[in-house]
């Protein structure tokens, strides 16, 4: 036997009290009982067996209340086995964590954007495995695929822009990373949201792509920063701004004509990224779960108890109707 809800039988405890309570209130009444009428004409006036259908009403009145209490821990006995298959997509989530991410055209900065957006991301998830993609000169796995989006909470939380110590922003090595990330020769059921200003300096992003295409992956982009371009914070100096060997502030721009021409080669799309999570919800529910086949994900065979509460209640509703029955008046002896 198991229970549901084991936590009730805390609940228990209040029997004490109620035991309590009805024996007090048992022997009041016969004291008032007594007070009013003498014992000689008590005997006359009241069936002798009174008190002891009084007693019997009280325990069934307790038995109920017992098993109420019961059928809330919700006990379960037998069982039977059943296959669940779960199915769903492949989503991994490459992020940019170059310097540039630092720019605070977007508030705080792109990169605390970015991640806020990946945060909305899994609360939107539903049954698909997501990865995350650290990249900037060259790129790693962060968090494998998985069911599990709690721990990828975790992972999301330590990425910053000192996880990687080659600068630079090499899109095409993170889709190169993310193809095979997947770990599957099927050609459905994958997803790649780049989330990136844009700034390819590799030069390889467009045919990293393409070879993404062949193996079945769509590439999602989502362009986050500026088109006018802003100063890159300087760690060294405070409230300073990066510089050129020329002494000129470096100004980052989104680049959102790369990222069009990723998305597009293969059958993707690109947005812009946005206050709130419209542009989340244009890729993952419009696109992603609308668009791209379901694979099978898990498959487990699970032991299913089945729900016994239903007797407890039908017990206590027995106990309750025999009472109801005892508290009937039944007609004065003979003198």
């Amino acid at each position: 036997m198991r229970f549901g809800e084991p936590t009730y039988f805390h609940l228990l405890w209040s029997l004490i009290p109620l035991i309590i309570f009805m024996l007090w209130g048992m022997k009041k009444k016969q004291q008032l009982t007594i007070k009013f009428c003498s014992t000689p004409l008590l005997s006359r006036l009241v069936n002798p067996g009174l008190k002891e259908r009084h007693r019997t009403q009280t325990i069934f009145i307790f038995l109920a209340i017992l098993f109420l209490l019961l059928a809330v821990t919700r006990p379960r006995w037998g069982y039977h086995w059943e296959d669940l298959h779960q199915r769903g997509v492949d989503v991994i989530v490459a992020l940019d964590v170059s310097n540039s991410m630092l720019a605070e055209d977007i508030k705080p900065n792109r990169l605390e954007r970015a991640k806020r957006k990946i945060s909305d991301l899994l609360n939107m998830m539903d049954g698909d495995r997501i990865g995350l993609i650290a990249f900037a000169g060259t790129s790693f796995v962060q968090c494998p695929l998985t069911l599990d989006y709690s721990a990828a909470r975790i992972f999301l939380s330590a990425i910053d822009t000192e996880l990687i110590p080659v600068q630079g922003t090499a899109i095409g090595n993170a889709i190169n990373t993310a193809v095979k990330a997947f770990r599957t020769q099927d050609k459905k059921s994958k997803a790649l949201i780049l989330i990136t200003d844009g700034e390819d300096q590799t030069g390889k992003a467009l045919s990293a792509a393409k070879a993404a295409k062949d193996k079945g992956v769509k590439i999602y982009t989502i362009g986050i920063g500026g088109e006018m371009g802003a100063p890159l914070p300087n760690p060294s100096t405070a409230g300073g701004f990066r510089k050129n060997q020329q002494g000129e502030v470096i100004l980052s721009k989104l680049d959102e004509t790369t990222l069009q021409k990723i998305a597009l080669a293969t059958g993707g799309s690109y947005v812009r990224s946005v206050t709130g999570d419209i542009d989340l919800k244009t890729i993952y529910r419009d696109q992603i779960k609308k668009h791209i086949e379901k694979r099978e994900l898990k498959s487990e065979r699970r032991k299913i108890w089945q729900e016994r509460f239903q007797w407890f209640i039908f017990a206590a509703l027995l106990c309750l109707t025999i009472e109801a029955c005892l508290a009937e008046k039944k007609p004065l002896p003979d003198p």
